[in-house]
């Protein structure tokens, strides 16, 4: 009898823990997958900032830029509501025409546009030292893990820029052209000037 009732006493133990489990799907690789904790913030942090730029670049930067870009006196009328001391960035349409291929330094590499009558230095890279891609697209520290990352998205969005760009060389000077642009502005003033689409010819 006692063996019965050992048994019994197991069986109902089993039972009360297999009840207080909770049943976990498995991914591919085995491994189970965790549901998403209801008060963890939003952010990228399983992705590499390389993946970030490329899954987002449609939907956060080429999208918004042709929906939302402002015309280059626009630009400059906003330039006006920057408060002293701050800077902002926005997406911006124009033609112009080039003036000047700078090459002397083969990493850092820019164009210059004659737009509304005045020289813009127009960044092309391949190497961009600027935050105007990530901040006109609106990308928030919230939504990092850390600064790090944070800093290493506004590396992977230029690096991605520039893989969009076609070959530029001094031929295209004299030569018309439209640009889709990044541009971080300071008070009363334009700062960076960065080429997201670049077109030889006239609208």
């Amino acid at each position: 009898m006692k063996g019965k009732t050992a048994t019994g006493l197991m069986v109902g133990l089993l039972s009360l823990i297999l009840t207080a489990c909770t049943v976990v799907d498995l991914d591919a690789n085995g491994n189970p997958i965790m549901p998403k904790d209801p008060n963890a913030k939003p952010g990228y942090s399983n992705q590499t900032p390389q993946q970030i730029a490329e899954s987002s670049w449609a939907s956060r930067v080429q999208q918004p830029a042709e929906k939302q870009a402002l015309s280059w006196a626009d630009m400059e009328t906003k330039s006006h509501t920057v408060k002293a001391g701050g800077s902002e960035s926005v997406f911006v349409r124009a033609g112009g025409t080039v003036t000047a291929f700078d090459n002397s330094n083969e990493r850092e590499r820019s164009l210059t546009v004659t737009i509304n009558g005045k020289p813009v230095k127009v960044l092309i890279g391949p190497v961009l030292r600027s935050n105007a891609i990530r901040d006109a697209a609106g990308y928030r520290f919230e939504e990092f893990t850390n600064q790090v990352q944070y800093a290493q998205l506004t590396k992977a969005l230029n690096r991605h820029a520039v893989q969009q760009l076609p070959p530029v060389d001094a031929s295209w000077v004299g030569k018309p052209v439209q640009a889709l642009l990044a541009v971080s502005m300071e008070p009363n003033q334009v700062d960076d000037v960065v080429a997201i689409q670049l077109q030889q010819g006239n609208p």
